[in-house]
């Protein structure tokens, strides 16, 4: 078994890290380079930006802040959040970034992954998919999961790669923020259909269900955002269970 990397998220708006329920009553919880540096202390094998800001006129903030994290840290980022073009994707790579993240963008022109891929190389397009239970399947959310695209997840997730993805960063919105654990199911559904390492996101509410996700899929990585702002947990604290529990992980002795 390949060592499972733990990604710590950190939403970022107007240069701050945030974090609301829903986008409501969002908070600012401290610097995302303090943030990104003490994960890096704790053993993070990556650190996740999302630009919840997601305009034009925010692109710079975040260009910063990347820049910034990128001379004090010293593991991969990845930025996601209203990227749209082939020129934001280099924007944020020369900044400091090692893969940028789409979604919405991907989903409404596929041609984007392909692009970026030829011209930066798949192990820098990370493809994100919101994905919901909708009849005996799931379907492709945008916006938080308002919209549904009526498009079939794991449909898109083959898409995906065959378009030149290097990973898939895979939310369930139907566990996302209810703490009862990785959506089993939907990422055994998409990591039978792909090569590329899958990143599991949402639902995430103690250990065992770090533990958990590593032993019933082939997921390659776990995501968690608020169980680690909340220092519910250490990433040291999940490191330190996974490798009680036999499974290999990075960074930690």
């Amino acid at each position: 078994m390949l060592a499972k990397r733990i990604i710590p998220c950190l939403d970022v708006r107007d240069g701050k890290v945030v974090k609301g329920i829903n986008f409501v009553g969002i908070k600012e919880v401290g610097d995302p380079v303090e943030c990104a540096e003490e994960y890096n202390r704790q053993g993070a094998d990556e650190i996740c930006f999302l630009d919840i800001t997601a305009t034009h006129e925010g692109r710079g903030t975040m260009v910063d802040v990347v820049r910034r994290t990128a001379q004090r840290v010293f593991v991969p980022l990845t930025v996601g959040g209203g990227i749209s073009s082939v020129d934001d994707f280099r924007e944020l790579l020369r900044s400091g970034a090692d893969k940028v993240s789409v979604n919405s963008a991907a989903v409404r022109n596929p041609q984007l992954i392909k692009d970026a891929a030829e011209i930066f190389g798949s192990q820098c397009v990370v493809v994100a998919i919101d994905a919901k239970k909708k009849g005996g399947s799931w379907t492709v959310v945008v916006n938080g999961g308002r919209i549904d695209m009526n498009i079939d997840a794991i449909e898109w997730a083959k898409k995906a790669e065959e378009l030149g993805a290097g990973e898939i960063l895979l939310t369930s919105m139907d566990t996302d923020g209810m703490k009862t654990g990785f959506d089993i199911e939907l990422l055994n559904a998409v990591c039978d259909v792909v090569k590329i390492p899958v990143i599991a996101s949402g639902g995430c509410g103690t250990l065992e269900h770090f533990s958990e996700v590593f032993q019933k899929t082939k997921a390659s990585a776990a995501l968690a955002a608020s169980l680690f702002h909340y220092k519910e947990l250490t990433v040291s604290e999940v490191k330190q269970h996974l490798k009680e529990n036999n499974i290999p992980v990075r960074n930690f002795e």
